[in-house]
């Protein structure tokens, strides 16, 4: 069997999977992503520079929605509170 070398997520499978590790059953819930910019001059050679920016991915989260959207789930749907246990009695035998 081959082994993967990657897995792809959309951003409903991300938010779903982050509520689940949070256990948050209730609410509606999205990806939110916290990006970090830097300024600074690239080019081929010193003659062709450009003006350039860096993006970076600082933090990845969760953050509330007012409604369900491409990047969000119902948090209900999702994670569910679990039902309590019921109790069993024993039956006693004669």
């Amino acid at each position: 069997m081959v082994e993967a070398e990657k897995f792809i997520f959309d951003h409903k499978e991300v938010a779903e999977a982050l509520i689940k590790h949070q256990g948050i059953h209730e609410g509606i819930w999205g990806v939110s992503v916290r990006f970090g910019f830097n300024a600074t001059n690239v080019g081929p050679s010193e003659d062709e520079l450009a003006p350039s920016v860096i993006v970076g991915v600082l933090k990845i989260g969760l953050q509330k929605f007012p409604k369900e959207n491409s990047l969000s789930v119902d948090a209900a749907k999702v994670n569910p509170r679990p039902k309590p246990k019921r109790k069993t009695t024993k039956k006693r035998t004669k």
